[in-house]
């Protein structure tokens, strides 16, 4: 009985968690003002095998309402259409320039390697680094710059809408902001007088340039495969002020084709995860276990099945209807298909075996491939 009021008890602490971040996050504003003097935006696309995402990325960008803007795409060695594709849109507008990747350095991860080499070519004042597979709303520039201007940002990162199209998309892609948000205290984050690290998502990195060359710019990151979480970090480390918001709508993103790149996708990143701490991600499995999933067993062998106190019984249906609520709530505010709730204990064991199996390659030395590049025990490419 002391166990299941443990287990209450911590998801109240999360659900409470989750409230003060929804409360707290900022969302763009359709009606933000562009700047009397515009600043010059440079959008920086590194593309790898794009042909699906890449027109509709492009296109999506040429439509912004803001005065003051290039498209920058770097074809990383595609094997693809995809600089195909960019060259035929920049015909008839010359705000688009696509520049061949280089070989990729022994010591440099592919991502970082890219947008480092757009950074270089970059003009503006701004720096956005957006990946091929988001697509943006006609006032995103407008909106977010004014968001990252008003809270004097370093960078300014956030959560896009995960857009889903298969069943198994839509029951495992929405419970990554679910976990984001149930643990990271993101509104204690930002109020803090000094910088703390807050969520940073590379599928939108709005840098203002001198601050991303203060830090070194990807070079920082050279060899990591999360990138995006660290370089936040390293906007911290050298004091600058960096914020998460709610992108969901003037930005969406579709990650993933299917379940097997969705896999490979996830366990890419949590195996660099398991490269910086491998005991955190034992505990994070643990805990998401006990909290997330326990309760719905528990249901079944306690509740229906069982001969459990009435008490304990109610306990267990209060665990679930909090975590229930709590994904109503993140599916709700990102606008996610509602079965995913639906289907809670499904898709959080899928990222518990994902994680697992990460964890696995990581003990052995057995590495890691996304996009036909490996990545070797440190996260770094071999």
């Amino acid at each position: 009985m002391i166990y299941q009021i443990i287990i209450a008890c911590l998801l109240l602490v999360f659900m409470v968690n989750l409230i003060l971040n929804l409360r707290s996050m900022r969302t763009p504003s359709k009606d933000a003002k562009v700047p009397a003097s515009a600043p010059m935006i440079s959008i920086l696309i590194p593309a790898r095998d794009e042909e699906k995402n890449i027109r509709n990325c492009v296109e999506s960008l040429q439509a912004q309402d803001y005065p003051n803007f290039e498209i920058l795409v770097l074809d990383d060695n595609s094997t693809d259409d995809t600089a195909s594709i960019v060259k035929e849109l920049a015909v008839n507008d010359k705000r688009i320039r696509l520049y061949s990747g280089k070989m990729l350095p022994d010591d440099w991860a592919g991502k970082p390697f890219a947008c480092y080499q757009l950074a270089q070519k970059a003009s503006g004042d701004w720096l956005l680094f957006v990946d091929a597979d988001t697509i943006h709303e006609p006032h995103m520039l407008r909106s977010t710059l004014a968001v990252a201007i008003e809270e004097k940002a370093s960078l300014l990162s956030g959560f896009p809408r995960q857009l889903a199209t298969s069943f198994s998309q839509k029951v495992i892609i929405p419970v990554f902001y679910f976990i984001l948000l149930t643990w990271i205290p993101l509104w204690l984050l930002h109020q803090t007088k000094k910088p703390k690290p807050s969520m940073a998502i590379g599928q939108f990195f709005f840098f203002a340039k001198d601050e991303y060359w203060r830090i070194g710019g990807h070079e920082a990151v050279k060899d990591k495969i999360v990138e995006d979480v660290l370089m936040g970090i390293e906007v911290t480390k050298h004091g600058g002020r960096h914020i998460a918001i709610d992108l969901s709508p003037v930005t969406a993103t579709n990650m993933y084709d299917d379940m097997g790149s969705t896999w490979r996708g996830l366990a890419r990143s949590i195996y660099s995860l398991a490269a910086i701490t491998p005991v955190g991600l034992i505990a994070a499995i643990c805990l998401a276990y006990y909290v997330y999933i326990a309760p719905f067993f528990w249901l079944l062998n306690g509740v229906i099945i069982g001969t459990e106190p009435l008490l304990w019984r109610g306990i267990v249906v209060l665990q679930i209807l909090i975590a229930l609520l709590m994904r109503w709530l993140v599916d709700s505010r990102f606008h996610e298909p509602p079965i995913s709730m639906w289907f809670h204990p499904v898709g959080l064991l899928f990222y518990l075996l994902d994680a697992l199996y990460a964890l696995g390659r990581w003990i052995v030395g057995a590495g890691v491939s996304w996009k036909e590049r490996f990545y070797g025990k440190e996260s770094t490419i071999e």
